[in-house]
């Protein structure tokens, strides 16, 4: 039987807000909301790029009848987490497949683990199909994490600059979440991971439990990405040109 906190690791859709998850909660939902939004968008062969669990899969197949079939793409080997599920490896520098191979790609969480980002999108962009789409989700507010391989925080602009390079079209950047569920998601990670001590602990996990629910319903996303505009991370789409 699966314990609780292999559950809670393994849980991206339906995880619960308690005392175990205040520090995923926020990142999963807002996460899982940007998957809602891009399923419909998906069509032909799907390649989940850094697929790890493939969290989404059986939702995005379950609602996406246009999808013919789904590939796991992740790294040859990984101390971080384990890839034996995956359909293909590669060794982050050229995707095993020929070009124009898959209709739509996807890359949840990963692009801030690629230290040549525009390199890993050029990959991307040659395996893609002309008119084809590519989703992802990168974080903003978030610790450092799978060290030493965690390499950038991106912002909307430079987000889009390397899709540009890497030849995308018709760039789409949204955000996550704004002022209020960045405060919900950093409460949530300050009262699980910044040591505190079991009485406080007990206490702050009580009050950031009932406080992140009201944060997260009055959060208002700001796109326009002004001066002083915050985010908790972002997600959007850019498409691969037609060929004329």
């Amino acid at each position: 039987m699966i314990n609780r906190s292999e559950w809670i690791k393994e849980n991206f859709i339906e995880i619960p807000l308690d005392g175990n998850t205040l520090q995923v909660y926020c990142v999963r939902k807002a996460i899982f909301d940007s998957v809602q939004i891009a399923t419909p968008r998906f069509f032909g062969s799907l390649l989940d790029v850094g697929c790890g669990q493939m969290p989404y899969r059986e939702y995005i197949l379950a609602n996406n009848q246009k999808i013919d079939k789904y590939i796991g793409l992740d790294m040859e080997s990984s101390s971080i987490h384990d890839t034996s599920i995956a359909d293909l490896t590669w060794d982050a520098k050229t995707i095993p497949l020929t070009d124009n191979f898959v209709d739509s790609a996807m890359a949840t969480e990963v692009l801030e683990h690629c230290f040549e980002p525009t390199e890993t999108l050029k990959e991307v962009f040659r395996v893609l199909k002309p008119g084809g789409v590519f989703f992802f989700t990168v974080p903003f507010l978030w610790p450092l994490h799978e060290t030493p391989y965690d390499a950038y925080r991106y912002t909307p602009f430079s987000l889009k600059n390397h899709l540009e390079k890497a030849g995308f079209e018709k760039i789409d950047i949204s955000s996550l979440g704004g002022w209020h569920a960045s405060m919900a998601q950093m409460l949530g990670l300050w009262v699980t991971e910044s040591n505190l001590k079991p009485f406080p602990k007990k206490i702050m996990t009580r009050v950031i439990k009932k406080a992140i629910p009201w944060l997260l319903k009055n959060d208002s996303k700001n796109n326009e990405f002004k001066q002083h505009t915050m985010i908790s991370g972002l997600f959007g789409f850019a498409y691969k040109p037609l060929i004329s």
